[in-house]
């Protein structure tokens, strides 16, 4: 098991650290729910750890098969509803693989994208769109 604790910093912040590493970051409230958006918002994280999530199980796969993934790159767009409970609605990926379109596991690495934990965790009413972007041959 993992700890990680989080602490409540006053003005719609808060600082959270990994109990493994110690390493640290910050939340803040963003613009549009009465903070002042000045870093990464809880939201931001879950579409974060969606991303890096991603990359990472394409990166144990992409080790596996011998595969260069260097500079795959997500793009994530986040959608909040506008109606209330606040929660985000959709998560819009852009995943650029830098390998061949016509590369023999491009199915088995966009398999693994959409089988990576976060993408297995988040609601079912979270809408998640993931299109694909292959180098050129």
């Amino acid at each position: 098991m993992v700890h990680i604790q989080t602490e409540y910093l006053g003005g719609l912040r808060c600082q959270a650290t990994h109990g493994p590493s110690q390493s640290s970051l910050l939340t803040d409230a963003p613009i549009d729910n009465h903070g002042q958006g000045a870093t990464f918002s809880p939201t931001d994280l879950v579409a974060t750890a969606l991303a890096t999530c991603i990359l990472t199980t394409l990166g144990i796969i992409a080790q596996r098969l011998d595969i260069d993934l260097i500079g795959a790159k997500i793009t994530i767009g986040k959608e909040m509803n506008s109606t209330a409970p606040r929660r985000i609605s959709q998560l819009t990926l852009a995943i650029f693989i830098p390998i061949s379109v016509s590369h023999p596991h491009r199915e088995r690495l966009e398999n693994a994208a959409r089988a990576c934990p976060v993408h297995l965790s988040l609601h079912p009413e979270v809408e998640q769109s993931l299109s694909f972007q292959w180098a050129p041959l």
